[in-house]
């Protein structure tokens, strides 16, 4: 009787530890590791991002369904492959779209996704510091922050928020020629976000030395992205 009941433990244990790697992508990492980090290239944490997101779209999402176990082995240190600077709105998760583990990612989240100092502050950190391989500004389509912009609309201190976004406004405005240039034109509010991305990652080249000199060294890539809110794809500009 001893026997069985050892041997049906062992089962358990076996069947418990074979879910758990199955759910991280079977002999996987479970979490970013410094070794791990390190032997990353721009190009491979890029790769994983468009992975993670091909898993999300066809529902087969793995690495994020461990996120809360994986807290304990995040305490002691992170070692992040990526840094996202993506909008508030409550439809875009990053750890979500792109299914990340605990630890896989930095996330600066501010209305519109845009780069101000404070922003760029955060991303030196998380690049020159931190080791992350990998700069993502995410729009999305249908986006709130854009849609003030495209109506310059004014209220308090979202006012100053929504100026960073009015040159891709003016910018796409110069030469529109289908339709109103305002919220209601869903055409032209995803120009502007499109634009909006692309004057973000070169403000991000053109008032950090610290980030241009890591991309120039090639040990960090600036791309822009947008997320489409209704069929969960991300597309990278690049």
């Amino acid at each position: 009787m001893t026997h069985r009941i050892v041997l049906r433990a062992l089962l358990i244990i076996c069947f418990a530890f074979g879910a758990f790697a199955q759910g991280n992508g079977g002999s996987k990492p479970v979490v970013q590791t410094k070794e791990s980090q390190a032997k990353m290239t721009p190009q491979q944490a890029l790769q994983k991002l468009k992975d993670g997101n091909a898993r999300f779209i066809a529902g087969t999402a793995h690495d994020h369904e461990n996120y809360r176990v994986q807290m304990s082995a995040t305490a002691k240190g992170q070692y992040p492959f990526a840094a996202v600077v993506s909008c508030i709105d409550s439809r875009v998760s990053v750890e979500d779209i792109f299914d990340l583990n605990n630890g896989d990612a930095f996330d600066a989240r501010v209305a519109g996704s845009i780069v101000d100092a404070d922003i760029l502050g955060s991303l030196e950190y998380s690049t020159e510091e931190a080791g992350a391989k990998l700069i993502v500004v995410l729009g999305h389509s249908h986006c709130g922050g854009v849609k003030g912009a495209c109506d310059d609309l004014k209220m308090g201190n979202l006012t100053g928020l929504l100026a960073q976004i009015r040159p891709a406004v003016n910018n796409v405005a110069k030469d529109w020629k289908n339709g109103e240039m305002n919220s209601k034109n869903d055409a032209f509010v995803q120009a502007v976000m499109e634009e909006n991305v692309r004057l973000m990652v070169q403000n991000i080249r053109k008032s950090s030395p610290v980030i241009a000199e890591l991309e120039h060294k090639g040990k960090v890539v600036i791309v822009g992205a947008e997320y489409d809110i209704e069929t969960g794809k991300v597309t990278f500009f690049e």
